[in-house]
Formats: structure tokens, C-alpha cells, sequence
């Protein structure tokens, strides 16, 4: 069989080498009788996709099934969360590759492979329930408290007082629009609109 093998290693891992993980793959595959046809290697940490080149090519050759089985000495060296997991585990079912990672023994070749990854992908719809019903219910908790959620108001913004100086200015000239004075204090044209109220500054025609 034709496999994969895939390595990586946080850059805070200064004193970790890639290296060390590849023997354990080219082993573990000699003793099985698998030819590894690629090794993707990369120092970069997991939840870091501009940087994981190696991960996105083995993600474009298995698309080419160019192997059938994707090897990695830990689980956790692939996948970010257990979401990612799945959602990567079962797009490669579709395209008839398996996964293994040596050191949990995790094969979706085989039937109790499978049935683990159902397994994980139910615990993962249901941390993400979990997560989302506490964000909830934090933010319910706030708001009853009176803490603003989100943005702070434009007026509370560090440095606030001085860009709305040199805006009024600007405005009671003439000099500027007030598209224009909106997006120099980063906001919308209706915030603007009240703040011009509230301020009591003239808005020019």
C-alpha cells in the first residue's frame, strides 16, 4: 500500500526535531509492508494554515490519490481540534484514503477506526453545543450586569477626543465630507450622523 506520511513540529518546539517523528513513520511502514510515496514535512503550529505548506500539499495530492492512507505519529501533529479532524477524516473517506496515527493506534481502514471517528465526531457536535450554550449564557450574565458587549461606543475609543477635534475642524471648513469624517473615526455614516448631534457640531451642506 501506498502511504503518506506526514510530520510536523510546533516553532515552539525549539528543541523537538521533525526528524524524529519521519523514523518512526519509515519504521512503522517497513514493518507493515507500506511504501511511503511522500514525506510533508514542516516546523509551524497547528492552528496556523498560511504556514502549514506541507500540510496543504497533502491535502492537494491526496485529492489526486496519489496514496491510500495518510500516516502521522500522533494525532494532534494533523489536526487542530477534533472538528477539524473529522471534517478532514471524512472528505478522505470519500476519496478512499484511510488515516493511521501510530502512537493511538487509529486506523479508519478498519471497522473499529470507524467507529471511533463516529464517536469523536458526535463528542465534537457536542463540545460545540456546549461551548455555544455557556458563550450564551456569559454574554445573557453581562448584559444583565451592564457590560457592553462587542465594540466599545466610538467616544470610548482610546484617542477619541483627539481625532474628533481635528475632525470638527475639518468639517466646520468644509474641507472634509462627512463620508470622509466617518471613516477617519472608523465608524458608520448613521454613528456620525448622531454624534454630529450629540456634539452639537454644524454639519456642512
Amino acid at each position: 500500500m501506498k502511504v503518506a506520511a506526514y510530520a510536523r513540529v510546533s516553532t515552539s518546539d525549539k528543541d523537538q526535531d521533525p526528524e524524529t517523528q519521519c523514523i518512526a513513520l519509515r519504521d512503522f511502514a517497513r514493518v507493515q509492508g507500506w511504501e511511503i510515496v511522500g514525506e510533508y514535512v514542516h516546523h509551524a503550529p497547528a492552528n496556523d494554515p498560511l504556514h502549514r505548506t506541507a500540510w496543504r500539499k497533502l491535502l492537494d495530492d491526496a485529492a489526486k490519490r496519489r496514496f491510500q492512507a495518510v500516516l502521522v505519529f500522533k494525532l494532534d501533529r494533523a489536526f487542530r481540534s477534533v472538528k477539524h479532524m473529522h471534517d478532514t477524516l471524512a472528505v478522505w473517506e470519500v476519496q478512499g484514503i484511510g488515516f493511521v496515527s501510530v502512537r493511538e493506534g487509529f486506523d479508519t481502514r478498519t471497522a473499529l477506526g470507524r467507529l471511533l471517528l463516529n464517536l469523536l465526531a458526535s463528542l465534537a457536535e457536542f463540545e460545540l453545543e456546549v461551548l455555544s450554550e455557556r458563550v450564551k449564557a456569559g454574554m445573557d450574565r453581562a448584559r444583565r450586569q451592564g457590560v457592553h458587549i462587542g465594540r466599545p461606543p466610538v467616544t470610548a475609543r482610546a484617542g477619541f477626543a483627539e481625532r474628533w477635534a481635528a475632525v470638527r475642524a475639518d468639517l466646520e471648513a468644509g474641507r472634509i465630507s462627512r463620508s470622509e469624517a466617518a471613516r477617519r473615526l472608523d465608524c458608520r455614516y448613521a454613528t456620525l450622523l448622531r454624534l454630529l448631534n450629540i456634539m452639537a457640531v454644524p454639519a456642512p451642506k
